[in-house]
Formats: structure tokens, sequence, C-alpha cells
């Protein structure tokens, strides 16, 4: 097949040296996660940022499991997350494009290797048996009050269409055959569960863990409601992704996964869950949740725990949504709205979590263009745009020093900026309203976008530069990674007159045009 299951995967990555095998004792519950998170907040550079897999795993109760872990392998690093997606990186958002517009239906095969073990009534039963038998490693030491599921991809179908929906959510290991559920009112598993509660049944449910790695970033994807996420993966795989029936409920999962938890998740009651540590950098304090009451553990016979480094930006999980989500917008923005004019859609990832901070890039855009791009961006989905930033083409929206420079110099607060109030809060602090929906922010829309003719950007030429380049690279100096802007250009605001003493400049010929400005010279 072209595309990898997970432990595929991980030879790729093993064999590019992107994966680290740790055979060392380690404690899930104290040591695995924070060993992790180093790479994010080490001061490490993307690229240096590889896959951890764990052969030796231990809990604070003395357990040891046969089942390693690996953490990193979906989205690490941009390597990584390229591997991944089985093409350039650069080639990624043209594929997304076309995967949403041009999806491909899964197909169902009678048996696959999630299959290889499967355990049922008195099986899950069985002492430290059911989901306890799972290395689930607890994400937040010290504050998470229990183990978590973070790359958990949860499969139902909606009661009243029949159309499958994925999404990945945290659960509450709370018990042998009981995992918590947490999914925000506006998520379509959400609306799944609410269905089912006016029909008074549960909903059934398939806790996937391991999916091939080309489900895994569909199923983050913020699909529009009534969109088979595996349907887009099958297009960006290139075939249909072949699926399996769950053994308990009426779900279709991936033959290859590497362990599926199937159950009912009940909608007679709710019960607390968390706190548990989140993507906007803070603890989320204990809120209402559903539970799945589990039916079955379906697993590889050697499977491999895949688990998320979530909470505070960035990490393994936003830096494995963030192409596509912007890849998502990109499409909102030229293709639904007609806009040619944006260029790219940066979604801010440090500390922010990609939900707040978007930066629209455009390439000569009418002023109308940017306002609508902005005011597009603000009203695509509820909780997303905070501050939301229009800059031109020759502005990196991946440096927010550059972003800032633009703000600076090409923006008039009192004329380039509206605030919109009554906006949704969304999944971000402060937590004293339960109801993220409620409309209690605001955001800022800036444009940030030249409105007239500028001078030159204060650097050597180019031309200049790449050859300083080159003798810099002959004294075998330290390796450079040029960050735009890296040489000077017009930005409109320049003559002939002034590029011909510059050329005059550099050729010796400077005296030339001295004696040309002291014809000029004024009285005082």
């Amino acid at each position: 097949m072209p595309y990898a299951d997970l432990q595929k995967h991980l030879t790729n990555l093993e064999e590019k040296n992107l994966l680290v095998r740790i055979r060392r004792p380690i404690n899930k519950d104290t040591e695995l996660h924070p060993l992790f998170r180093w790479q994010f907040r080490g001061g490490l550079p993307e690229s240096a940022r590889k896959a951890f897999y764990f052969e030796n795993v231990v809990d604070s109760g003395g357990r040891h499991y046969t089942i390693p872990v690996v953490i990193g392998a979906l989205g690490a690093s941009p390597a990584i997350y390229e591997i991944a997606m089985g093409c350039p990186i650069d080639e990624i958002p043209q594929r997304w494009q076309h995967a949403l517009h041009h999806p491909i239906e899964p197909v169902i095969v009678d048996d696959g290797p999630v299959h290889e073990i499967v355990l049922t009534g008195a099986a899950l039963d069985e002492e430290r048996g059911g989901l306890l038998q799972l290395p689930i490693p607890i994400s937040t030491p010290g504050f998470d009050n229990a183990p978590y599921t973070t790359c958990s991809h949860f499969f139902t179908k909606d009661p009243e269409t029949g159309i499958r929906n994925q999404g990945n959510y945290r659960g509450q290991l709370k018990g042998q055959r009981v995992i918590g559920l947490q999914a925000p009112a506006w998520q379509d598993v959400a609306k799944h569960w609410e269905k089912c509660r006016i029909q008074g049944k549960p909903l059934p449910a398939a806790l996937v863990i391991g999916a091939p790695p080309i489900v895994s970033h569909c199923t983050v994807l913020k699909a529009p409601f009534g969109v088979d996420e595996l349907g887009i993966a099958s297009a960006l795989a290139g075939e249909p992704i072949r699926l399996v029936r769950c053994k308990t409920v009426e779900l279709e999962v991936p033959m290859d996964a590497e362990i599926v938890v199937e159950g009912f998740v009940r909608t007679d009651f709710l019960e607390p869950e968390g706190p548990f540590g989140e993507s906007h950098g803070y603890i989320h304090p204990r809120t209402l949740s559903p539970v799945m009451e589990v039916t079955a553990i379906t697993m590889k016979r050697r499977p491999v725990y895949a688990t998320f480094m979530s909470q505070m930006t960035p990490n393994e999980s936003s830096s494995s949504r963030r192409t596509g989500f912007e890849a998502y917008y990109l499409n909102h923005l030229r293709q639904d709205l007609g806009i040619k004019s944006v260029v790219k859609v940066s979604m801010h990832e440090k500390l922010t979590n990609l939900r707040k901070l978007i930066i629209v890039q455009m390439k000569k855009p009418a002023e109308s263009e940017v306002w609508r791009a902005l005011h597009g961006v603000a009203n695509f989905q509820p909780g997303v745009g905070k501050f939301i930033i229009a800059v031109d083409e020759d502005i990196d929206p991946r440096n927010m020093d550059a972003v800032w420079w633009a703000m600076c110099y090409r923006s008039k607060p009192h004329k380039d900026v509206l605030i919109l109030p009554g906006r949704v809060k969304g999944h971000s602090p402060p937590f004293k309203h339960e109801d993220r929906l409620a409309a209690e922010d605001s955001a800022m829309l800036i444009n940030a976008i030249l409105k007239e003719p500028f001078p030159p950007i204060s650097l050597p030429k180019r031309e200049y530069m790449e050859r300083a380049k080159q003798i810099w690279e002959e004294l075998e100096f330290p390796a450079l990674n040029p960050e735009p802007p890296w040489f000077g250009y017009s930005l409109g605001d320049w003559d002939e007159e002034w590029e011909e003493e510059a050329e005059m400049a550099v050729t010796n010929r400077y005296l030339e045009t001295g004696e040309k400005l002291a014809k000029r010279r004024v009285k005082t």
C-alpha cells in the first residue's frame, strides 16, 4: 500500500535517523512526557526533534508493560510530518486542497491485523486487564489527575445520516472498562451524542490508538460537519483506506490500526472529568463530560501504543495539525470566498495554540479584499481568530518579528484596526463560565498591508549578500539559516537617479556623485 501503518512509518523514521529508541526503564507516570517535552522547551530547533520509542515502560506502581510507547512519531518535526504524509512538505498544502475537494470513499475488508487479538466479556475483567493493560502515560505530571489517551481518535457515526466522523479527543482512564470522552459542544462527536441522547440511546464509539499516520493527520483536521475525514485521508493516500468492521459496535476502523477500544458512550448522564493540561498553555479545570463503557479491545499481536504530546504549544499535536489547518483556511479564503490575492494563511503556534493569532499573507490586494479576508478568517469557525493580521507577500508570516515590523510601519491603528465584540471565547481561559460558546470575547482585525509605495529595505541587495554568503562558507564559519528579509529590495519609492548613484558607489565612482550634488547646494 502507498500509505504506511504506524509500524512501517516508525521503520521509515528510524532509517532516516528521526527515531530514538530508549531501552532503559521509563516511568510513564512521571518521566515519559517530561523527557520528550525537553525537545520543545529546551531551545532545540525544529529540525533537531525526533520521535522517542520507549521499549521498557513501567509505572509508579511497579508494573512493567509489554506494549512499547512511541511519542513524536506524527509531527515532532517538519521532516517527520513530511514522511507521515508521504510527500515533500512544500507540496502538502496543495495536496490538502485537492483532497478536500476530491475525497475517495474508503473500502471495507473482511479482516485485518487489528483483529489479531480480540478481548471481550470476561477477558476484559481479568486482573489488571482491560484498559489497565495499556501503557497510557500521564501527560502533565504534577497536575493531571489520571493517565489520559491523547493521540486517541474517536470514531462515531451520525445516528440520523450514518455518515462517519473521526475526531481526536482526550480520554481519562477511569476504570478497567471505563474511559472519559472530553468533546467540546462544537465538535461533531458532541452533535452525534446529542442526537443519541434525544433518541434515548447510547452512542456507539470506537477509540482508535495508533492509526496509519495519514489517517491520524486527517482525524485532527476540523472538516465541515458531515464530511467523512476518511474520504480525505483516502484522497491523500491515493487509494481507499481499508477498514474492518468492529466486533461489538456497528462501526468501521482502519484494518491496520494498532489498538481499538470499542464501546458505548452513555448519554443518560455526565460526570466530572479533568483537570488536564491543555494546548492553550494552562491547566484546564474539571468539567462534566460523557464516559464510554468498553465492550471490546482489539489489537495487533505486537502493538505499539501511540501518544501525542499536547498541552502548551508548540507540541506534537499542534505541529502535526498546523499544515492541515492552514491549508483548510487557505482553501476557504481562495476557493469558498474567491479571494485570489491570498497567498498563505499562517497560524501562530508557540504558546498561542494555532487558534488565536492568525496571519494572512496577500499579494497586491485591493483594500476591500484585505478586509474580506480578515472577516473571512474571523467568521469561519467559533473561537478561532482573536488577532488576525494581513501582511504583504514580502513579509514572512512565520517570523513574528517581521509581522511586528509590518504592523509598526505599514498600519495606522486609527485607520487599519477593527475590533469585533461579541466573539466566542472558545478553547481558552478564563474558566468562570463553562459555556465556551458564550459571546464574551472580541477579535482584532489588523490591516498591515502597504497602502502606498515605500522606500527599499535597508539591507544590501541580493547579489552582494549571496557573494558574502559564499565567502562565509569558504571561511568555514557556522552554518547559516537565512531569515527573511536577508537582502534589500525596492517597494516602489525608488527612482532611476538613486539607482544610478548606488551603482556608481559600488564601482568606486561615488566622488562623481559628490561633485554632482555639490552643484545643487541651497543657500541658508
